[in-house]
């Protein structure tokens, strides 16, 4: 039935039943979540509470219902229960907070470049995984709006769909596992590729 590709988070029962319409296969669903992103694209670029404060947890989970608003019944809620990655479910809401105040103090301070710091603050939202599905299509969207907000351009993300397999989606992968060990640099390189 549902499959996504390697290295995404897993549906178990207890997401496919929150699932809102009626959907048989992969592509169906790739398909509908692709359309109701779109439509929080738009939103997010007019939304006054993004523009000024996208880094705290209402934002993000804000962020996250709208793009899958249609789709599951549980978008915007944070995940209950520990997955293939992130951070331990009940720690969620503590390591979010952490990571806005870090960005924010990077910002404020020019720790890095912008471009660093919005490629620092995708990799720690990816690692804590808040949600059930759509982390990294959630964390790529909200890296953008950080960029677009503070007058940056948005990444290319490999110029590629990285929903499905393939080799950007790979590099992708690669460039978060490299992050993972603390080098950047990888993924530095590749969400302006």
């Amino acid at each position: 039935m549902f499959s996504g590709p390697n290295n995404s988070t897993p549906l178990d029962e207890q997401a496919i039943a929150g699932l809102i319409p009626d959907l048989k296969t992969q592509a169906e669903l790739n398909e509908f979540e692709q359309s109701n992103i779109a439509s929080a694209v738009t939103w997010a670029f007019r939304s006054r509470t993004l523009k000024r404060d996208l880094l705290s947890m209402q934002s993000l989970k804000l962020l996250h219902e709208k793009m899958f608003n249609k789709t599951w019944r549980w978008s915007g809620c944070l995940r209950t229960s520990d997955t293939n990655i992130g951070v331990d479910w009940h720690r969620i809401p503590e390591e979010v907070k952490k990571l806005c105040d870090d960005v924010h103090f990077q910002i404020e301070r020019h720790t890095y470049s912008f471009e660093e710091i919005a490629t620092r603050f995708h990799h720690r939202l990816v690692s804590i995984h808040m949600f059930p599905n759509g982390n990294g299509r959630h964390a790529r969207l909200a890296t953008d709006l950080l960029l677009l907000f503070n007058n940056q351009c948005a990444f290319t993300w490999g110029n590629s769909s990285l929903i499905s397999k393939g080799q950007a989606r790979a590099n992708y992968i690669e460039a978060l596992k490299a992050a993972d060990k603390g080098d950047i640099g990888p993924l530095l390189v590749f969400v302006k590729s």
